[in-house]
């Protein structure tokens, strides 16, 4: 079968033949629609994640969808944290126990898009961050996390969601996405970013961050008091320059979510709420169709941000 290969850590995959992989016990092989490039992908692959440095040569792909038995499934793996093959092939193992029906009308590669992207967003609004019809929410960021949880929280019952974007591009993907109002990221001053985020968001109750960075402190700034602060990335930085007087003078609450801490149960419930939502049209991420056979520029693409969206790959 063909499968994307990462040789060596650091570098992109390419296409090879390889033997169709055997489940071990516990597992079924699951005929791959779509496997998503991820940011998880890329910083496992890199040799230089949390999780050491993969043995090679592996497939890439910690997610994707399916057919078993004729039944379409989301299933995840740990490709690129532990031994063992990913999503990024013609077939691939994985645990039965994992494995999460879908509905016959979801869109395989708008569902692979979503993913797991959109359960982080999904659970880090309302499990961690504990959204409240009628709440105002601020989203950093509208890569597939911030689009997610800009319709999730509208879904949650919030009255009013602002947006926050580095780009013209994400700007419109905010807006398209169902933003009230896009604060821009086009500066450096603070003082500036933190009056444009408490006069598109007054009253905030929580803000989703997969940035961290200045933006999330300049956005704290419109966080009514009691208000939470749920952190889930650090794509602007590792750093945060947010003051004491800020957390303690609002009585702030900061939170730190990651999918991997979810149970198998919460996450197969997250996947079919989005799933169903997907299905219905209301929950959807910019995404782009490559085929397989071009993996090693696509992946490229993912990596250095040059592609408008998530990518994923069809055998």
């Amino acid at each position: 079968m063909r499968a994307a290969v990462v040789g060596r850590p650091g570098q992109p995959p390419s296409l090879a033949e390889r033997d169709e992989p055997s489940p071990a016990p516990g597992q079924v092989l699951v005929d791959v629609l779509a496997a998503p490039i991820t940011p998880l992908d890329l910083l496992c692959a890199s040799g230089t994640s949390y999780f050491g440095v993969p043995a090679v040569p592996y497939v890439p792909g910690v997610q994707g969808v399916g057919t078993v038995d004729g039944r379409t499934v989301w299933f995840p793996t740990t490709a690129g944290m532990a031994p063992g093959d990913g999503s990024m092939a013609g077939k691939a193992p994985a645990f039965e126990e994992d494995l999460v029906p879908l509905p016959d009308d979801v869109d395989p590669v708008a569902l692979a898009a979503l993913g797991l992207s959109a359960v982080a967003a999904h659970q880090a609004l309302t499990w961690r961050g504990e959204l409240t019809p009628g709440e105002c929410v601020i989203v950093l960021g509208t890569g597939a996390v911030g689009q997610a949880a800009i319709q999730l929280a509208r879904i949650a019952g919030a009255v009013r969601v602002v947006a926050a974007a580095r780009s013209a591009t994400g700007h419109a993907r905010g807006l398209a996405a169902g933003a009230d109002a896009v604060v821009s990221l086009d500066t450096t001053d603070f003082a500036e970013l933190a009056a444009r985020f408490t006069a598109a968001a007054p009253d905030a109750a929580l803000l989703l961050d997969p940035l961290f960075g200045a933006p999330a402190a300049a956005a704290t700034q419109a966080l009514r008091p009691g208000g939470r602060w749920v952190n889930l990335g650090g794509s602007a930085s590792e750093t945060c320059p947010v003051s004491s007087s800020t957390l303690r003078g609002r009585s702030l609450r900061l939170s730190g979510y990651t999918n991997n801490e979810l149970t198998r149960p919460q996450r197969a419930d997250a996947i079919t709420a989005v799933a169903r939502w997907s299905a219905q049209g209301v929950l959807a991420v910019d995404h782009e169709t490559v085929p397989l056979r071009d993996v090693t520029t696509a992946w490229q693409r993912q990596a250095a941000g040059s592609a408008q969206s998530r990518i994923v790959l069809v055998p």
